[in-house]
């Protein structure tokens, strides 16, 4: 295809094809809400996106922990773990030097 007709060729992708699919569906299911809410009285109910493969969903996302962490807090646990590491690494060198 590409070679026949380079202007088309990036047509010929069938992600770009389902993208503007979506993105028509998604169209269209507006215009639907929007004419439901029209009868009823109420503000039109935002639809969700029709999924797509690379979309971020937040509903999926997964949080760890409580927010950033303070400096302070960083900088005390980090020294922590510097004489963790130090205090187990002594005996571990003293038993590969034979002393």
């Amino acid at each position: 295809m590409r070679a026949l007709n380079p202007d088309m060729a990036s047509w010929s992708n069938t992600l770009k094809t389902n993208a503007v699919l979506a993105d028509i569906f998604d169209v269209l299911m507006m215009i639907n809400a929007n004419l439901m809410a029209i009868g009823s009285g109420k503000r039109a109910k935002r639809p969700k996106p029709y999924p797509r493969p690379v979309q971020h969903d937040p509903e999926n996302e997964h949080h760890f922990g409580r927010g950033a962490l303070p400096a302070a807090e960083l900088h005390e646990w980090i020294e922590n773990k510097r004489k963790e590491h130090a205090g187990s690494s002594a005996g571990h060198n003293n038993r590969h030097t034979g002393s």
